[in-house]
């Protein structure tokens, strides 16, 4: 069967919901829209491609162009690498797709003022905590759910999909690459300073008791800051919160995701133990990006801020994997905590689709979502992402398997077993964000500890209610 059979297939099924699709646009200002409606289509099985020499005819029902702004993702923050995808992708649909590169420091303020003017894109590439939690729950997303049959459903992992689906069961993201975030150590710095010796270096684990030896270890032999808990914006603070949390077993919410619960006293100890240790600075001039870089050029011996991602290709630079721009090797870590068994934060990227009231849009964007995440080319827009597939097969194709080839993935699956609970679909997410940083910021100027991480919880908390 020729591969435009099966995208022609496709395209005639998902445009069943055209027809049914409500064609005004959706109120996008500064009030909620009404919850998008599932489309009344089928999942469509996948199908084995071949070749084809032209683009499948997709119908007249499917637009021909598309917006997609992603966040760096991986590679799918590098113009080269996605346009690769995007090539293909209209070599055989005929759809063209027009990218525009986010940066974690201000993308989601610029998408929230697309939304405003009503002029959002058609698809956007980031994670449950914002295409769920944040503008699904605000009505602004497409409900995917009709996309997933009983076979992808089988295929991709249970706990990646109920983060990407909202309480009501709208499925607001397509999930395609996840993994654990952990931090990184210099590994030649810390054997100068005679830290290594606190490392494990086969479980890539240590205890909390570890971790405060190797710190005073560096700093007596570096003399200066050897670690930043930055608090400059939101930017990476996933690796901040996992540091408080790890290092005496507190927690970020509680099970149900119904209230934010870092004012707990093993959470105080942890930020009063940080703020009160040479070596560590509470720096309101970085965001995580930042720390990547300081750590990158030598300046921090650790950073908090790492996922395997940045273990392939440190600050993006195409230096060498695992190497610091001057050559010295990097040690990917799991978070300290006590017994070194820590809970990691996870990450899971993919597709939503905004919902712009324009029924061939959306249509040609679930024909884009499908291609790559869906199908034999899922394997390539995972190799982009550098990430981990979220599913065990894709159109035919074994996932299971694809990363034999390099060692460091192979390595780094050893940190997979500690994802943590995926809380960041919490109602009041983005606030609490903003509550997180705000309070390091407060902690950091000599604030008392318990109160201001009270007051912060709270104002997260009330936005949760």
């Amino acid at each position: 069967m020729k591969k435009a059979k099966r995208l022609l297939a496709l395209a005639l099924a998902l445009g069943l919901s055209v027809s049914l699709a409500a064609c005004g646009p959706k109120e996008q200002g500064g009030q909620q829209s009404e919850s998008p409606k599932p489309s009344a289509s089928q999942p469509v099985e996948s199908q084995k491609p071949v070749d084809s020499q032209e683009p499948a005819d997709t119908g007249s029902d499917v637009a021909k162009e598309i917006t997609l702004w992603t966040y760096p993702i991986g590679n799918w923050g590098k113009e080269a690498e996605v346009k690769a995808l995007t090539d293909a992708f209209k070599a055989d649909t005929g759809i063209t797709v027009n990218v525009e590169y986010l940066a974690y420091a201000d993308g989601d303020d610029k998408v929230n003022s697309a939304i405003a003017a009503k002029n959002a894109p058609d698809l956007v590439m980031e994670g449950p905590e914002r295409l769920v939690a944040n503008w699904g729950a605000s009505g602004y997303m497409v409900d995917l759910s009709d996309m997933l049959s009983a076979q992808d459903r089988s295929e991709i992992q249970e706990s990646v999909l109920n983060a990407c689906t909202a309480t009501d069961g709208a499925v607001y993201e397509y999930p395609l690459v996840m993994t654990a975030h952990c931090m990184a150590v210099n590994l030649d710095a810390f054997k100068e300073a005679g830290a290594d010796q606190y490392l494990d270096l086969t479980t890539h684990t240590w205890t909390t008791e570890n971790f405060i030896k190797a710190v005073e270890a560096l700093y007596a032999h570096y003399g200066d800051t050897v670690a930043a808990v930055y608090c400059g914006g939101q930017g990476g603070d996933q690796g901040t919160r996992a540091l408080v949390n790890n290092l005496y077993g507190g927690t970020f919410t509680d099970a149900a995701h119904t209230t934010y619960t870092w004012d707990d006293p093993l959470n105080v100890k942890a930020i009063e133990q940080l703020k009160g240790m040479d070596g560590i600075a509470f720096d309101a001039s970085l965001q995580g990006g930042d720390e990547i870089a300081k750590f990158y050029q030598g300046v921090l011996k650790m950073a908090f801020c790492w996922n395997i991602a940045q273990q392939l290709d440190p600050n993006s630079a195409g230096t060498g994997s695992g190497k610091t721009v001057t050559g010295e090797e990097i040690a990917f870590m799991s978070f300290p905590s006590e017994d070194g068994t820590a809970a990691l934060q996870g990450g899971i990227w993919g597709f939503g689709i905004f919902d712009n009231g324009d029924a061939s849009r959306i249509e040609a964007s679930k024909l884009f979502i499908n291609y790559m995440a869906n199908s034999e080319h899922t394997v390539d827009a995972v190799r982009t992402a550098n990430y981990f597939p979220v599913r065990s097969a894709a159109g035919g194709v074994d996932l299971s398997t694809m990363w034999a080839d390099n060692d460091i993935m192979n390595e780094y699956q050893v940190l997979m077993p500690f994802l943590g609970d995926y809380y960041q679909v919490t109602k009041g997410w983005a606030q609490a964000r903003t509550s997180w940083w705000n309070m390091l910021q407060k902690v950091g100027e000599g604030a008392d500890v318990a109160s201001t991480v009270a007051t912060y919880a709270a104002e997260a908390n009330a936005a949760a209610k």
